[in-house]
């Protein structure tokens, strides 16, 4: 096993459903505007999965 691999094993969440392509997700992003926090949020559908692992 490479270096990558191995490290990516002991980072991967394994209490995270698994997605697929035409689900419907929502994601929350702290936006720091100058001295003020907020969280934006986007919802979307995914359309594509690119490569695998934690890097997905």
């Amino acid at each position: 096993m490479n270096l990558l691999q191995s490290i990516s094993a002991e980072q991967i969440r394994t209490d995270l459903p698994d997605l697929l392509i035409g689900d419907t997700v929502k994601v929350h992003v702290k936006v720091k505007e100058g001295t003020r926090e907020r969280i934006q949020m986007f919802e979307g559908t995914i359309i594509r999965k690119k490569h695998g692992g934690i890097q997905e």
